[in-house]
């Protein structure tokens, strides 16, 4: 059996699910140890960056990176998803903007804000997706996150689409700053479509297209992902890392590959919690 390790940067398609693309990988590459590092919804497109193998185990290191897209809100309009494919709720296309009054909304929004989680989304209260309550008709509370917006630009204003690029905090949800734009503006809109451009230093310029991938796809390995140093080992402290054991080693923060014999062993991770170093990975 052939072990694969790394991460890819795949340009997702319209129409097909995280989840879906993950599936399509699980095939390709032989292994159900694939996972993403933040969902886009099935309308958009763009960067999403994959684990494999060991390197599951970055997952939640690489989600928690920044995000960049470019949007467009489709004015006149509300439907109960957020984006221009759930059903419409409300139509009012006798509005009148100008660039200005939107180029006000962008410019003073604010850098940080508590942003509603939208009810057609993955987060679970008691143990249920709120996408489940919303498919059932079942009213919850929806709730808040603490996001930072970093930038807002404005691209294009043309008719009833505003084209625009942003580049926010993990865990910030585009249909629901759309929707909060639009009540800045006194505006009805939605979300018309979405690329997700840049994940941390991934860009969509160096992401590959999901049908031309396949077994032989190069990944990225934890040099390109991660800002790490190499340590040389002893045979003591390998030993001890084998076994995954704290190293009580005296180096300054940060990701630290593990060499021994000229091999990559582990990596791991300094914590200023316990003064040592803990395995990562």
């Amino acid at each position: 059996m052939i072990f694969i390790n790394g991460v890819l940067i795949v340009n997702k398609p319209k129409d097909l699910t995280s989840r879906d693309v993950v599936n399509k990988l699980n095939c390709i590459f032989e292994t159900k140890r694939i996972g993403h590092t933040g969902t886009l919804d099935p309308i958009a497109t763009g960067v999403l960056v994959v684990a494999i193998g060991s390197y599951t185990k970055l997952v939640n290191e690489l989600t928690s990176l920044d995000k960049e897209y470019i949007a467009e809100i489709k004015l006149g309009i509300k439907t109960d998803t957020g984006d221009v494919t759930g059903n419409i709720l409300e139509e009012n296309n006798n509005f009148n903007i100008t660039n200005e009054d939107i180029l006000n909304v962008l410019n003073s929004f604010p850098k940080e804000y508590e942003q509603t989680v939208p009810k057609y989304s993955a987060v679970k209260i008691n143990g249920k997706k709120l996408y489940e309550y919303a498919r059932e008709g079942i009213s919850v509370e929806l709730p808040k996150r603490l996001v930072n917006i970093y930038s807002l630009e404005l691209l294009e204003f043309n008719n009833d689409i505003i084209k625009f690029k942003t580049k926010v905090s993990k865990g910030t949800y585009i249909r629901s700053l759309i929707e909060d734009i639009c009540n800045k503006l006194g505006v009805l809109g939605t979300m018309n479509s979405l690329v997700r451009t840049k994940q941390g230093t991934f860009s969509i310029e160096n992401a590959i297209k999901l049908d031309d991938v396949n077994i032989n796809t190069p990944l990225l390995t934890s040099n390109d992902v991660l800002n790490i140093k190499d340590y040389i080992l002893d045979e003591h402290l390998y030993k001890l890392v084998i076994n995954g054991n704290k190293l009580n080693i005296d180096l300054s923060d940060g990701y630290y590959n593990m060499i021994y014999n000229n091999e990559e062993v582990a990596i791991y991770k300094f914590s200023y919690n316990e003064g040592r170093l803990v395995m990562f990975y």
